[in-house]
């Protein structure tokens, strides 16, 4: 699947900022035409922060929704329904940036998990654990913000997902990658 043009970014991050405003206010987003892209199903992520700290983060991460859908639902969700922060108020609408990850499709790593740090390239890579019942994903920017190496990047992924940090050495535990092309306001 084809990155999307600088173009096309600033229109899914316009998206995503109308999402986010449409929620908070409790109306629906209005878009004009979109191109042809966004009727393609892709992963997505909306990444809200204030004054640089998180604020709301949440996604889709398999693409099973046309990619205009899904940043409208990831916005929405990530001002209304991040579990780890209230809902945005209207009061921080003007504070708020907003960052668009659109993702390729994750993929399994294959081969013995002992291995697994040396697949995962710090930046390019975002990752998915998965396996006991749970899940947990850090998207690629997130072990750069943190300075993290592969092996600290897979650890902290397994505790996302609620499992001891040592978990992605289990064969067991199914750890996949994906990429992401970020836009930010």
């Amino acid at each position: 699947m084809r990155q999307l043009t600088d173009e096309e970014g600033r229109l899914g991050l316009a998206l995503a900022r109308q999402a986010v405003e449409a929620a908070v206010r409790r109306s629906r987003p209005v878009h004009g035409a979109l191109p042809d892209v966004f009727s393609e199903p892709r992963g997505v992520f909306v990444t809200l922060t204030r004054d640089g700290q998180l604020r709301g983060c949440i996604g889709l991460p398999y693409p099973v929704t046309p990619l205009g859908e899904a940043i409208i639902e990831a916005g929405q969700s990530a001002a209304l329904h991040d579990p780890r922060f209230p809902p945005l108020t209207l009061g921080e609408l003007d504070r708020i940036r907003v960052e668009l990850t659109v993702l390729t499709m994750p993929t399994p790593i294959s081969g013995p998990p002992s291995e697994r740090p040396n697949v995962v390239e710090v930046g390019r890579h975002g990752l998915i654990v998965r396996g006991l019942g749970t899940s947990g994903l850090l998207l690629p920017q997130v072990a750069i913000e943190y300075g993290w190496t592969a092996t600290e990047f897979l650890g902290h992924t397994c505790r996302k997902a609620g499992l001891p940090p040592d978990c992605w050495r289990r064969p067991d535990i199914e750890v996949s990658l994906f990429e992401g092309q970020i836009f930010h306001e």
